[in-house]
């Protein structure tokens, strides 16, 4: 879609040729959602893949992961043999539902920030404890775990100018077995429900909801939950008012699937008992 409004498109080479922020200025990334509805008042584009970031890369410490890298280059990825929980990267990078064009445009950084209850990246950062690192205005910058970065439908907790660097998954997140279960209400629908469940060699468990909620809802034990405490604790966890409601799928719903999903992904870690 055009935008008509825009008077000025900024590439910036280094952070320090970032502009000072303004009110009408946007972050343009792969820009599959900014140009695909009007965007009133907005002026300046602000292009951050002019910068340059690698799109990720893999340490001592885990795994980096640009705001900027697509959906395609993160889904190419091969991570070591030792990372168990790897094909979780690709399990969600299928729930993002789209051709490859967009695939190969869309970001990391763009599905987390545009904080859509849908968006895959978003369950895979906050199930593998992923940490944002955030460049304030002011030339510093803060750490966030993605957890606490999506407060509710395209809400986060980025103050204006800020900026999503990069996202952060340590290498002991990817040591754990996981189980991922995903449904929508038609086969090519957006996710109705999504839910990852994660048990790490220690034995502790974590389960993570998306898709179905507001804004992500983890849940973690010292070890695996039986199936009435795992009930329970997603009860407890998720309140009437933070489930989500549109036309892919209305609140009960949600609730019933994400109960049936959190069973089957609970039952798979610990081999089908109870």
């Amino acid at each position: 879609m055009d935008l008509d409004s825009i008077t000025e498109v900024v590439a910036p080479r280094t952070r320090a040729a970032l502009p000072a922020w303004r009110p009408g200025d946007a972050w343009l990334a792969g820009g599959t959602w900014l140009f695909s509805e009007p965007q009133d008042g907005i002026g300046r584009l602000i292009d951050l893949p002019s910068l340059g970031w690698e799109p990720h890369a893999v340490t001592e410490q885990g795994l980096q992961i640009a705001a900027t890298c697509t959906i395609a280059a993160l889904g190419r990825l091969e991570l070591p043999t030792a990372f168990s929980a790897a094909p979780l990267i690709g399990r969600c990078c299928r729930a993002l539902l789209g051709s490859f064009k967009v695939w190969n445009a869309a970001t990391v950084g763009g599905n987390l920030c545009l904080a859509l209850p849908a968006g895959p990246m978003i369950a895979l950062a906050v199930a593998l404890d992923g940490e944002c690192l955030i460049w304030t205005p002011e030339g510093g910058e803060r750490r966030l775990p993605v957890r606490d970065l999506v407060r509710g439908p395209q809400e986060t907790a980025l103050a204006p100018g800020e900026i999503l660097r990069r996202i952060d998954l340590p290498a002991a997140a990817f040591r754990r077995r996981t189980a991922f279960r995903r449904l929508s209400l038609s086969p090519n629908g957006r996710s109705g429900a999504l839910v990852i469940a994660t048990l790490d060699p220690a034995g502790a468990f974590a389960l993570t909801v998306t898709a179905a909620t507001r804004r992500p809802v983890r849940i973690d034990r010292p070890g695996l939950p039986g199936a009435a405490d795992l009930a329970a604790a997603l009860a407890a966890a998720i309140p009437d008012g933070l489930w989500y409601d549109d036309v892919h799928g209305a609140p009960d719903w949600r609730r019933h699937v994400t109960g049936l999903l959190a069973e089957e992904a609970r039952a798979e870690l610990g081999g089908g008992g109870a």
